[in-house]
């Protein structure tokens, strides 16, 4: 049986050697063939095995990434941007070989706006260190994907996160990019005002298009004033469906909640097995709100009797700080409190995203196809805007497990799509759903997205392979 994640050399160009020559003299140690390293680059949290470049460079400037993209543009060699390899549809890997550029040496924050409510930042910045330096200014960004992925990753997958319900995705938090094009030129897509009529929206084009369109080095984003009050629940219910109800509830009213996060009772089992959490083992919400301390107390009364109308109980408030971060912590640590539930294995995470009012049906639909699976599998995410995640845990040597995971997977995305929803709410296609993609958007429109790639990118050098098939 052939493995689902094999995948051929065919397509692999080869690098020059006149090339690495060349990169080796401009970049001395910042420039590596060593196969550890290629390893590192050639690898994300997707389910695929490492496809390693053939080298790797560190840049340190737009204008560093701006050469290596000239010199790959003369031969032709295939560019990969690398930010820290949290993706998890296999958007980094060097299908067709290769140059690795790592951003994550780009990490200066170059500009805080305070009056204007915004920060420019090297690409390579990743969202905790921007916090961390934002801390004495009383603002805050709060786009959190759960990893501590880079604003150039965030932007180029459209990342989003607990806080998307209130604060936004990347695409409404992004102001301006800086960004190398295939033929090495630098461009700046916008300027800092809060809004434009002018021209073609470039921002937006470069958002999501996963490094096949040009490299991102610099990005400019929204801030906002840290909450005067901040307030953190945990409620746990009888049933998965009464926990999804009460979240469309919340929404449908007006509620303006800051998080509202969905756990089914295996991934609190894991969790409490991996934060030493002591959280009811049953489908549980996390809510967090922010505002006023009126306000903030006003939201939390709501929602608890939302709550209880759905037979919510053990409600846990955490208005301390350090409870809050305790909370949260978990939360974020459940894809890999997950994973431990299983050594050794692989995960494979969907993300689709449904209109609130079919979340419902999204979940409950998916819990019962999952219900069938011979391996672990468990459900969460960020049900606040109809996005969640199932994981599934399978032996990643396992041709057999591989194929039953991705017909469950097909079968959920297709669920969705049914309920006018999509294949990716936030991780981005990569490798792995591109056959989603093409049912999902169609064939016009994937003939378009192929003409802008053509256009942008006529040697098909930036990240090849991913989003759509080109030919």
């Amino acid at each position: 049986m052939n493995h689902p994640y094999a995948f051929s050399d065919a397509l692999r160009r080869p690098l020059p050697d006149a090339m690495i020559a060349a990169l080796r003299a401009r970049f001395g140690e910042r420039f590596s063939t060593a196969q550890a390293v290629r390893d590192h680059h050639g690898r994300d949290e997707s389910p695929f095995p490492a496809i390693p470049p053939d080298a790797v460079v560190y840049a340190h400037s737009t204008e560093e990434v701006a050469e290596v993209v000239r010199l790959c543009a003369q031969d032709k060699v295939p560019l990969i941007p690398f930010g820290v390899g949290s993706s998890l549809e296999g958007h980094l890997l060097a299908v067709q070989g290769g140059v690795s550029i790592d951003l994550s040496q780009m990490n200066k924050v170059l500009a805080v706006n305070a009056e204007d409510l915004t920060v420019t930042v090297q690409a390579g910045v990743t969202r905790k260190q921007l916090n961390e330096e934002l801390k004495s200014t009383g603002l805050f960004f709060p786009i959190d994907p759960g990893a501590d992925a880079s604003l150039g990753g965030m932007s180029a997958t459209r990342a989003s996160g607990t806080n998307a319900v209130r604060y936004g995705t990347m695409k409404e938090n992004v102001l301006g990019l800086t960004v190398v094009t295939a033929d090495g030129k630098v461009i700046r897509t916008a300027t800092r005002a809060k809004k434009s009529s002018a021209g073609y929206d470039l921002t937006r084009l470069f958002i999501g298009s996963e490094g096949t369109l040009g490299v991102i080095t610099e990005v400019t984003v929204k801030l906002y004033p840290v909450p005067e009050a901040v307030s953190a629940a945990v409620v746990n219910f009888p049933t998965m469906a009464d926990a999804v109800d009460t979240v469309i509830q919340t929404i449908q009213l007006g509620v303006p909640v800051a998080r509202s996060e969905f756990l089914c009772d295996q991934t609190i089992r894991a969790i409490n097995a991996h934060s030493k959490t002591t959280l009811r083992e049953a489908p549980t919400l996390f809510f967090e709100f922010h505002g006023t301390e009126s306000s903030v107390k006003e939201q939390a009364e709501l929602v608890q009797q939302l709550a209880r109308e759905h037979g919510g109980q053990d409600f846990e408030w955490a208005s301390r700080p350090e409870d809050r971060t305790r909370l949260w912590n978990a939360r974020h640590n459940a894809y890999f409190a997950c994973l431990q539930m299983r050594p050794g294995c692989r995960a494979i995470s969907t993300d689709t995203c449904v209109p609130i009012s079919r979340l419902a049906d999204s979940i409950s639909g998916a819990r019962r196809i999952l219900d069938t699976a011979k391996f672990p599998t468990m459900l969460l995410g960020h049900v606040g805007d109809g996005n969640f995640h199932a994981v599934l845990l399978i032996d990643p040597d396992d041709a057999q497990e591989a194929e039953e995971a991705e017909r469950l997977n097909d079968e959920i995305v297709r669920l969705a799509q049914s309920m006018d929803g999509t294949c990716t709410g936030e991780h981005g296609v990569g490798l792995h759903k591109i056959g989603f993609l093409e049912e999902e958007a169609g064939a016009d429109a994937i003939d378009l997205m192929r003409r802008i790639k053509r256009a942008l990118d006529p040697d098909n050098i930036l990240n090849p392979g991913k989003i759509f098939r080109l030919d």
